[in-house]
């Protein structure tokens, strides 16, 4: 496996150190950068994309917290803050892990080890051609290769293939990681296609077959590049 690309994000440099020191100690991690607040990572996130977050949640201008929620698609993150109160936040954006300062290296590498858990299985799963989904009381293969589309309705997806609609419990997020990245695309905060089942695009709708899917206002530069760099038009 590839080391685990990361920027630190905090306000105070006794914790960058910190934290720094842990990541230097951590051989599957691979540290890129060290910012002072969110407004520097945004503009570093520009440059130098990256797969994980170590951030804190209370800074100056911009928490944590609102920073993820501005991001279309942000890094994994695992949380740092001395503040007991903003666990649940954290754990609603779906973070990877959320550390207590002051943070123990044991704990630290908890933290590491469940990032590092979670991409190993993200990059089996992109090579995977199918995966297994719980539906009326039975599991349903689904073969990649098939979907068409996939809906998100809160906590339940709609699953559309070429030979038939498949319903089950997961957020759209979570489903997202299961996916190869290559093969599928987010259009939407509902919506998620396969882009070699595409047939045409007009305005904000993309036509796979007789069927339509939106593409939000905030995603479309970033769908349609997406596409145009891998001749899909």
């Amino acid at each position: 496996m590839k080391p685990i690309t990361c920027i630190i994000t905090d306000d105070e440099p006794f914790a960058r150190k910190g934290l720094e020191g842990y990541v230097a100690k951590t051989n599957f991690l691979d540290l890129k950068a060290q910012c002072e607040d969110a407004m520097e990572l945004g503009a570093m996130l520009m440059q130098q994309p990256v797969d994980l977050l170590f951030l804190d949640i209370q800074m100056p201008h911009l928490s944590g917290v609102d920073f993820i929620k501005s991001l279309p698609k942000p890094p994994k993150v695992i949380f740092t803050t001395a503040f007991k109160e903003y666990a649940t936040d954290g754990f609603d954006l779906d973070v990877l892990d959320y550390l207590l300062k002051p943070i123990s290296f044991e704990r630290f590498m908890k933290a590491a080890f469940k990032a590092k858990d979670y991409f190993d299985l993200r990059n089996a799963q992109t090579e995977a051609t199918y995966l297994f989904v719980k539906s009326e009381g039975k599991l349903e293969k689904i073969l990649f290769e098939d979907v068409l589309y996939i809906k998100g309705m809160e906590n339940y997806l709609e699953i559309y293939t070429k030979n038939k609609k498949v319903i089950t419990h997961s957020t759209l997020k979570a489903f997202a990681d299961k996916l190869p990245q290559r093969s599928f695309l987010q259009t939407h905060k509902s919506y998620i296609i396969a882009k070699d089942k595409i047939t045409s695009i007009e305005g904000n709708t993309l036509n796979i077959g007789e069927h339509q899917v939106p593409i939000s206002r905030q995603l479309r530069e970033q769908v349609i590049h997406n596409l145009i760099n891998q001749n899909k038009l």
